[in-house]
């Protein structure tokens, strides 16, 4: 059968929400519909879009399959005028991550993955089995090749023998962000397009759940790896793209490889009507550069955390310091001022410079503030310890005890007014323990858990300024790091100093690197590593007792990094 001249086809990036089967049908059915009205034949949405990624634990339950697949059929009872692929988690007494073709209300055809990734934050052998066939579909004379997110990531099965063929690859995914992940995945994408002489079509999630946030990007690539058209990153988008199949066939390959394999192929007859008109030039939305792209990450995962949970406020304590004013800055961007609640709550140890830039930041913001001092209740702990701690003078416990009716204070508006807290604990501070378990980790999202020092300050003076005119007041960024939690205090007294203590974090967690090749690749002093490998060791009971934290590394905390809580090895 001879192709058509031009294929449209449209990519729809969704923020979905997990477990939320109604909400998603509802969007599916609605994108699928504008995507039809405005001309597409085709219409691609991300991995699992009836369900949400990753569902986790939700696919131990038979009856949350049994409404999945009931969902799927709603659907496609309702689809009509275009081909849907729709991901689904299938359920054949073994459960597969499965792309579902939809035409003419039902379901025509299912490729299921066959690519499970099982390193970093997935987890999908836990939960599915992996396909043994190539998802082909003959569309009218163009040959489509199916894919799930990780099946494009490697050269080779599925998308080589039989599936080579193809004129047109389709990936539905749900691939997380870390910073540089959108270009890593762009490069690989054009390098599978050259492979296999094709189109290559990626529908990505965008959005929030829970410590992942997915951040679309979605692409069109033409057979020489040129980007045709490209999709805004964290924001929902529809993508429209004209694929010209005849100039992709030939420029393919003049011998296709060819198998002998029995290879399932769906056929699809092309709707008869002639397609309206050619569109514009598809878009081709700019990728964003590292800080702008990090902060619109944060405040993504911020506002799908807070919306998803069914929270209308937030709260976080205030102190005039770097991390609490990135973390406020975020939440105002993510929800808006007036969704937001600044806690100022003093000690002897404050300073006036940083309560007085602790109310301007928040009235700078227009975020209402409250100021409450901890000197009573710090006072009543003091005169109650006082018995026990009769022969020992004041050290960490005291100072600890500050952050932790602080974290009370926080719990406290939480409980009365609904409000979520967030915490403002960085990766630095998390990685060597020097936030306080039951105090400054006292929340319900630990918004830049995974943002080092040097980040949050770059983050600050991206988002903030530091002129006059800026809603970071200049102390705030300027002045030396510090708790305050004792008079004359500086993180960096008893921290090696923070441009070396993170690269030594990073080579240690991100990179799992040793202690000689951290000593070869960062010229530190011996007794800076041995001092931040020993503090991240000890640690460990810590970390898995604080809320999520928003991953934007390629390694952060949590589902990332398991390690034991009990454990002898040094390094």
């Amino acid at each position: 059968m001879r192709p058509p001249a031009r294929l449209r086809l449209a990519l729809a990036q969704l923020d979905l929400h997990v477990g939320d089967l109604a909400g998603n049908l509802t969007a599916l059915r609605r994108w699928a519909d504008r995507a039809r009205d405005e001309g597409a034949e085709l219409v691609l949405t991300p991995e699992l879009s009836i369900c949400g990624y990753p569902p986790q634990d939700l696919l131990l339950k038979a009856h949350f399959l049994r409404d999945c697949r009931a969902a799927l059929d709603e659907f496609a009872r309702g689809t009509a005028g275009i081909v849907a692929l729709v991901g689904f988690p299938e359920w054949d007494g073994a459960v597969h991550n499965s792309l579902a073709v939809v035409a003419d209300g039902a379901v025509r055809a299912v490729y299921r993955k066959r690519r499970l990734p099982n390193y970093a934050v997935f987890d999908e052998q836990r939960h599915f089995t992996a396909g043994d066939e190539p998802g082909l579909l003959d569309y009218g004379g163009t040959g489509l090749a199916l894919s799930v997110c990780e099946d494009i990531w490697a050269d080779g099965p599925p998308l080589a023998g039989p599936a080579s063929a193809a004129d047109l690859v389709l990936n539905a995914s749900a691939s997380p962000y870390h910073r540089g992940k959108g270009r890593e995945r762009e490069r690989m994408l054009a390098q599978r397009a050259r492979d296999r002489r094709a189109v290559v079509a990626f529908c990505n999630l965008v959005g929030g759940q829970d410590d992942l946030v997915f951040d679309g990007h979605s692409v069109v690539l033409d057979h020489r790896g040129e980007v045709l058209a490209r999709a805004p990153q964290f924001e929902e988008a529809l993508l429209h793209v004209d694929i010209d199949v005849e100039t992709v066939r030939a420029a393919r390959l003049p011998n296709p490889p060819s198998s002998t394999v029995h290879v399932s192929r769906t056929t699809l007859p092309r709707p008869a009507a002639t397609p309206p008109p050619a569109r514009p030039a598809p878009a081709v939305a700019p990728v964003l550069d590292e800080l702008p792209e990090v902060y619109a990450a944060l405040v993504l995962g911020v506002r799908d955390y807070v919306r998803k949970n069914g929270f209308r406020k937030v709260c976080l304590g205030v102190s005039g310091g770097i991390d609490s004013a990135l973390v406020l800055l975020l939440a105002v961007d993510a929800l808006g001022a007036g969704h937001v609640e600044a806690l100022l709550m003093p000690s002897r140890y404050n300073s006036a410079e940083t309560r007085a830039d602790a109310r301007r930041l928040a009235d700078n913001l227009g975020v209402r503030s409250h100021e409450i001092s901890i000197e009573p209740a710090f006072q009543a702990y003091e005169t109650m310890l006082a018995p026990v701690f009769a022969d020992r003078g004041p050290d960490v416990a005291e100072q600890h005890l500050q952050a932790r009716i602080r974290g009370t204070l926080l719990m406290a508006m939480q409980n009365k007014f609904g409000w979520l807290v967030l915490t403002t604990n960085n990766k630095t501070e998390t990685s060597v323990g020097y936030s306080t378990l039951y105090g400054d980790t006292a929340g319900g999202l630990a918004v830049i858990d995974d943002v080092p020092k040097w980040l949050v300050y770059a983050l600050v003076r991206h988002r903030g300024g530091t002129g006059d005119t800026d809603p970071v007041p200049r102390g705030i960024v300027e002045r030396p790091a510090s708790a305050e939690t004792d008079f004359d205090q500086r993180d960096e007294d008893t921290l090696p100093k923070f441009d070396v203590l993170d690269r030594i974090l990073e080579l240690a967690v991100e990179e799992n690197a040793s202690r000689e090749q951290i000593l070869a690749r960062t010229g530190a002093r011996a007794e800076d590593v041995d001092l931040t490998l020993r503090l991240v060791a000890e640690k460990e009971f810590k970390r898995h007792q604080t809320p999520p934290g928003l991953r934007v590394s390629p390694r952060a905390f949590g589902r990332d990094r398991r390690m034991p809580i009990t454990n002898g090895y040094p390094g």
